[in-house]
């Protein structure tokens, strides 16, 4: 078992939003994503895998399949294997969110 403290590994970037890995296993990743004002995770998609964000702090506009909706702490948006997501943030604070897919697409 690992332990780490998330608030630690935050950091930002004005240039793009930073993936901030907390750790890594060969079944699944969690990561710390950090979005400045204006940045964005594109949509995309994940052969086979599974992935959540958590909203940790700020508020972030979550596209799944063809839902859109803007999420605050506690909030949870999640995508099946195959199926478009993405996030994005429009508002003028900062937008940390924990990030897990399964199985690990790095292995």
């Amino acid at each position: 078992m690992g332990i780490v403290d998330s608030t630690r590994r935050r950091h930002f970037s004005a240039e793009k939003m930073q993936k901030l890995n907390l750790f890594e296993t060969d079944q699944m990743f969690c990561d710390v994503y950090c979005l400045g004002p204006g940045q964005a995770q594109h949509v995309h998609t994940h052969a086979g895998a599974t992935k959540f964000y958590y909203v940790i702090e700020g508020a972030g506009r979550f596209t799944v399949a063809d839902r859109s909706e803007v999420l605050g702490p506690g909030a949870v948006a999640w995508s099946e294997p195959d199926e478009p997501h993405g996030v994005a943030n429009e508002s003028d604070g900062n937008l940390v969110l924990l990030v897990a897919m399964a199985p690990n697409p790095n292995r």
